[in-house]
């Protein structure tokens, strides 16, 4: 599993949680997730949301255990953006 793209987001301060960056994850070499979102919880948690489709729906969920392991992958790559754009990307 690892992070393919990241890009840091502005949050919206009025919000409990807060985005912070939007990723494509490749969950193996068979399947790919694009514009995962991840969050803070006011608790400092980080969360990850899937992306929705049209109707608002989301189009995957994770158990509790998967949810962790992205978001704290997705929050190490975060850490290491480093370019002036606040982006990441494996190519």
């Amino acid at each position: 599993m690892r992070i393919n793209h990241l890009e840091r987001v502005a949050s919206n301060p009025a919000k409990d949680v807060k985005a912070l960056a939007v990723f494509d994850l490749e969950l193996s070499d068979d399947c790919r997730i694009y514009g995962l979102r991840l969050m803070r919880a006011p608790d400092g948690r980080h969360l990850v949301y899937a992306p929705s489709g049209n109707g608002g729906r989301r189009l995957a969920t994770f158990s509790t255990a998967l949810a962790a392991e992205i978001a704290e992958i997705a929050a190490s790559e975060m850490e290491r953006a480093s370019n002036s754009h606040g982006t990441y990307s494996r190519t």
